[in-house]
C-alpha cells in the first residue's frame, strides 16, 4: 500500500496545503460510494489516486510518516483527498493509526473515514482515540439518518453526503445542525481558510455530491442501509 504527500495541494478546494493521498484498497468494504459515483474515482485526482494505488507514485507508510512528522508545528494538512484509514476487512489498523497519531502532534491533521464504527468497536475505539490525541477523524455518513446515528456515538465530529441541491444549511432527522461546506458553495473558501473539518464540533457538515457521476452518487448514498 502506497501513501503520497503532496507539500503544496494545486486543488483549488482544499488550497495550498500539505495533502495525502492512499492506494485505494485502504478503502473499507462499508463505503457505498466505491464504484458508483466515488468523485475521487474520476478526474484528475482520480488518475493520480491510480498512479499511488499501482505504485507509481508514492512511498510506503514508514516514509510517509516521516514526512509528517518533519512538517512545521501547527501545519494544516489533509489526509486522503482519496483512499482511507490503512486497514483490511472493514478493520482499522490500529497501530498504524496510532503512529499517523503521533506523528501529527504539533500539527493539524484532518481526514475523513467510511470504516464501520456502528458495529465494530474496536474500529471505534481507535477513531476516538485518534481525535482525543488531536488528529481530528471525521465520521464520513452516507445520509441524514447515518449522520445520526454516527453522531449519536459522541466520539468523533461528523460529515454526511447531501443532495446535488442542497446547497443552503439544513438539520438532521433528529435535529442536528448541518452546515454546507463553505468551499463547495462559495469561490473564496478552501479548507485552508475555512478548516471546519479540522475542528472538534457538534455541527455536522455536509457535502452535497459533485462530480460527473454525482448521480449514481446520490442514489448509491441515499440508499444505504434501506432493506
Amino acid at each position: 500500500m502506497f501513501t503520497n504527500l503532496t507539500i503544496k495541494s494545486r486543488n483549488v478546494k482544499t488550497g495550498p496545503i500539505p495533502v495525502s493521498t492512499t492506494s485505494s484498497e485502504s478503502c473499507p468494504p462499508e463505503c457505498p460510494l466505491q464504484g458508483a459515483g466515488c468523485y475521487a474515482e474520476l478526474g484528475h485526482v482520480g488518475m493520480f489516486w491510480r498512479k499511488v494505488s499501482q505504485g507509481k507514485t508514492g512511498t510506503n507508510f514508514d516514509t510517509f510518516i516521516s514526512k509528517i512528522a518533519a512538517l512545521p508545528a501547527e501545519t494544516l494538512w489533509r489526509h486522503n483527498q482519496a483512499g482511507d484509514l490503512i486497514g483490511s476487512g472493514g478493520n482499522i489498523d490500529t497501530g498504524a493509526l496510532a503512529e499517523l497519531v503521533a506523528a501529527n502532534i504539533g500539527r493539524r491533521g484532518f481526514t475523513y473515514s467510511h470504516y464501520d464504527v456502528l458495529k465494530n468497536t474496536k474500529n471505534a475505539v481507535a477513531i476516538a482515540a485518534a481525535n482525543k490525541a488531536g488528529f481530528t477523524v471525521n465520521l464520513s455518513a452516507n445520509n441524514l439518518d447515518h449522520a445520526d446515528k454516527l453522531a449519536d456515538l459522541g466520539i468523533a465530529p461528523v460529515v454526511v453526503v447531501l443532495p446535488a441541491e442542497q446547497t443552503t444549511n439544513t438539520k438532521t432527522p433528529l435535529g442536528r445542525k448541518i452546515v454546507v461546506c463553505p468551499a463547495t458553495i462559495r469561490e473564496n473558501i478552501s479548507c485552508k481558510t475555512c478548516q471546519l473539518c479540522q475542528r472538534n464540533r457538534d455541527a455536522i457538515v455536509g457535502f452535497p455530491v459533485h462530480g460527473t457521476a454525482k448521480k449514481r452518487a446520490a442514489i448509491a448514498a441515499q440508499n444505504y442501509g434501506v432493506k
